[in-house]
């Protein structure tokens, strides 16, 4: 098996994954996983592809993530390692699709307007 190249998103984050037949090691932007997702939730989040599949300590993946914050980073890098799984064996995808890793999720922050405090938010009234 060669380098399978995917890509993931969520809110203003894209994590590009490379992904090869390994020992379950993850860099990320040249660091650690632990050392770039200290949050044990984070961690258990971009690991459950491989969770849902059994596939744990099988595959390197080395991941390139920009943009966001570090949530939406660690669900774009699941959506892509859960795409590239999909890339390794296609009888992947409906166990994958039941468990919500391949849907891309397309909430993004809504746009300020103008005449208003936010997006939805009003300046306060007064009536007098």
């Amino acid at each position: 098996m060669d380098i399978i190249n995917t890509s993931g998103r969520r809110k203003t984050s894209i994590a590009r994954v490379y992904m090869k037949q390994g020992n379950g090691t993850i860099t990320i932007n040249k660091r650690t996983f632990e050392d770039y997702f200290p949050n044990e939730i984070l961690r258990a989040s971009v690991n459950q592809p491989f969770t849902v599949l059994s596939t744990q300590g099988q595959y390197d993946v080395t991941a390139n993530i920009k943009g966001g914050g570090i949530t939406g980073q660690a669900e774009a890098l699941r959506l892509a390692i859960a795409k590239a799984l999909v890339k390794v064996n296609e009888e992947h995808k409906s166990i994958l699709r039941a468990n919500d890793l391949i849907t891309r999720d397309p909430r993004m922050v809504e746009r300020k307007k103008p005449g208003q405090k936010k997006a939805r938010k009003k300046f306060q009234f007064s009536k007098r």
